[in-house]
């Protein structure tokens, strides 16, 4: 099975399945002498367990996680880097009745026929259990970054029709994180967890945006033509379990603007070149023009539902299933963090594309 490797300098290939002994991820590219530890990659991991709050599955894992290889006395060696997360609270016996039948909306039929056979425990290699594996190499990405002065910022914008207000800005992480649905705007995120409360109560799931604000960005990240940017940031998001949607800048609301209301006019600003609006999302001609990147990332509705649904089995019979299990009801609490990661590493990788190997 080919596509489990992401990044061109800054590399990582991921492997396990969500109820096998563990996953795991190898980093390749990190340069030598980024200060590190396991506490670092342990709080990232922590904002996207199982089981935080009462809005997010309640399977119980603790997503510890082992550093195997290539960091020593909390400096990585610039030699290949190994992360392992043990599973701990799988109950794969949830899963045995489908393991014969393909769940709506899931890679059950598609992985069946590609293949020839699937992990059904979970949903296997499929699962969103292995974007914990994502995160654990993104707060190494987010480190390095972070030595440039670079700064992520993704948070829940929209749940449902229930959005934070255009003019809500000026928010830190501690905002995001003062809340279980991640919102900076407290007044908006009481209601959406009123609402995906609600929801789950019905034995359903909903979806929603998660905006993301790369702050301090310096000029020049990108490459022409086929590695533009906002391409890289594009694949990386959709890559993400569950979603379904990706917007740069201004994105399908340009349609409404004119030519010259789109256009980004620029001034100086002492030293540096800026914009005076941002309708480009911080990238132009696939490169990074100093302003702040901004795009959303749009979530699907959660595959599994508690409700009796109509499908078919392996042998094209139609059968009704019911799930079991512990699932999310709305999976932006959790993704926020996983964005944050592939954010990362996208921009880690483009970083090393025009610096040296070394910090």
């Amino acid at each position: 099975m080919s596509g489990s490797s992401f990044g061109t300098l800054f590399k990582i290939s991921t492997f396990g399945e969500s109820h096998g002994s563990g996953i795991g991820v190898v980093i390749d590219g990190c340069p030598a002498g980024l200060t590190i530890s396991q506490n670092d990659i342990q709080q990232e991991l922590d904002r996207r367990r199982p089981g935080q709050s009462s809005i997010v599955t309640q399977r119980k894992e603790s997503d510890t996680v082992k550093i195997l290889s290539g960091i020593w006395n909390n400096q990585t060696l610039g030699t290949p880097i190994a992360l392992i997360i043990m599973n701990e609270d799988h109950i794969s016996a949830d899963y045995d009745q489908i393991k014969g039948t393909f769940r709506p909306s899931h890679g059950d039929f598609t992985w069946q026929t590609k293949f020839g056979l699937r992990d059904y425990r979970g949903g296997g290699r499929s699962s969103a259990r292995e974007t914990a594996a994502r995160v654990a190499a993104g707060a190494i990405a987010s480190k390095l970054i972070a030595h440039y002065g670079i700064e992520i910022l993704s948070f829940v914008q929209q749940v449902s029709s229930i959005s934070v207000p255009e003019y809500f800005s000026g928010f830190s992480k501690e905002d995001i994180e003062k809340n279980i649905i991640r919102c900076p705007d407290p007044e908006t995120a009481e209601k959406m967890i009123a609402f995906i409360e609600k929801i789950r109560d019905e034995g359903d799931t909903i979806g929603g945006i998660v905006k993301t604000i790369i702050r301090n960005c310096p000029v020049g990240l990108g490459e022409p033509v086929f590695d533009k940017l906002h391409a890289d940031l594009g694949k990386a998001m959709l890559s993400i379990n569950a979603c379904k949607g990706f917007e740069i800048g201004s994105g399908f609301q340009s349609i409404q603007l004119k030519g010259s209301q789109h256009n980004d006019e620029f001034y100086q600003d002492g030293d540096h070149v800026k914009t005076k609006t941002n309708h480009s999302g911080g990238i132009q001609g696939g490169i990074s023009n100093g302003m702040d990147i901004v795009f959303s990332s749009v979530f699907k509705p959660v595959a599994t539902i508690m409700q009796t649904q109509t499908t078919i089995d392996l042998e094209g019979q139609s059968v009704e299933l019911k799930a079991k299990g512990r699932h999310d009801p709305c999976v932006l609490p959790r993704a926020v963090p996983i964005v944050d990661a592939m954010a990362a590493l996208v921009m880690a990788d483009h970083l090393l594309r025009t610096r040296s190997n070394k910090l």
